[in-house]
């Protein structure tokens, strides 16, 4: 028994190598072929546990999950014999897994590859039919519906499924589109100068009439001003001489006192008067003697005989300082 021990072990423990030979998974996110001495037994392995014999079948694994197609911006003529850059990617995945490991070996390289032959084949042909115009106006979307399906079509002999394609961006090349932004500057900068010109043409025209306002105010308040300025004279000559009218006496005293106090208003003042002047008869005089006609001015009181700071007068008998 002690010697049938190790045998019995070697026996199972190659029994257990066998087994997990015998046996292998198929994941949710793969596909796989079974071969048999290299030949294809089985393309369609369901994601699961299977089994195989030992060095006779051997299995392949692919990558189910959707692969992208990222290739660099390519330049393609227009209709008009016009450069423009378009940069597309393909989102695809594995459809026939027997035809896509026959055609390209199970490589996604290759399947890369090809796929970008089908797609640059296709921008080709579609963007030689139009003009720049049209495709930046709205024929994006026609283009990719067209690319996807032929491309599909072409896909379908490599066992790939394609999903999607789509135009990342289509530009002018980078000298036309320097040349381009520079119209387009100049275009804006006419614009503006125009909304500036026609800005200050209306800034002009509301200056002007404001001006005119305020010329029509200003003249209307001066109009007015003169008007109720020389009513107001008529009622002050009016009150003037209504006062003269009632009080003569008092009004030639009262208009004396205005002129003492214009005539004596500062300290350097010096009036140099004739010896028979009543100019200061009520300081003679307090009771204020009447003066002839040619010395008084009705309605003004007192009339001021010329007078000349620190001068002198011809005939002059005598000088007063105001001080």
């Amino acid at each position: 028994m002690r010697r049938a021990l190790p045998i019995v072990a070697v026996l199972i423990a190659v029994s257990l190598v066998v087994g997990s030979m015998s046996v292998f998974t198929v994941r949710e996110t793969q596909r796989a072929i079974k071969f048999r001495l290299g030949e294809i037994l089985t393309s369609n392995l369901e994601p699961g546990l299977h089994f195989k014999l030992p060095f006779v079948n051997n299995v392949r694994y692919f990558d189910a999950r959707v692969q992208t197609l990222d290739q660099e911006p390519q330049r393609f003529l227009t209709q008009e014999k016009k450069n423009l850059i378009v940069d597309a990617f393909v989102k695809w995945r594995i459809g026939n897994v027997r035809k896509f490991y026959i055609t390209v070996q199970g490589s996604s390289e290759r399947a890369n590859l090809r796929l970008s032959e089908i797609v640059q084949e296709g921008l080709r042909n579609e963007f030689g039919k139009r003009t720049i115009r049209d495709i930046i106006s709205g024929d994006r979307a026609q283009i990719t519906r067209l690319l996807q399906r032929r491309a599909t079509e072409a896909a379908a002999s490599l066992g790939v499924e394609v999903v999607d394609v789509r135009l990342k961006r289509v530009d002018l090349p980078e000298s036309v589109s320097e040349s381009v932004y520079q119209r387009m500057a100049a275009e804006r900068g006419r614009v503006a100068r125009e909304f500036r010109a026609e800005g200050a043409e209306a800034a002009e025209r509301i200056r002007a009439e404001a001006d005119r306002q305020r010329t029509v105010i200003v003249a209307e308040a001066e109009r007015d001003a003169e008007r109720i300025r020389g009513a107001g004279d008529a009622r002050a000559t009016e009150t003037y001489a209504e006062a003269y009218q009632r009080d003569t006496g008092f009004y030639a005293f009262y208009r004396s006192l205005e002129a003492y106090r214009k005539s004596l208003d500062s300290k350097d003042d010096v009036l140099v008067l004739s010896p028979d002047s009543r100019f200061f008869r009520y300081f003679d005089e307090p009771a204020g003697a009447a003066m002839p006609a040619s010395d008084e001015v009705p309605g003004d009181g007192v009339k001021v005989p010329e007078t000349t700071s620190r001068g002198r007068s011809s005939g002059q008998a005598g000088s007063v300082d105001a001080r």
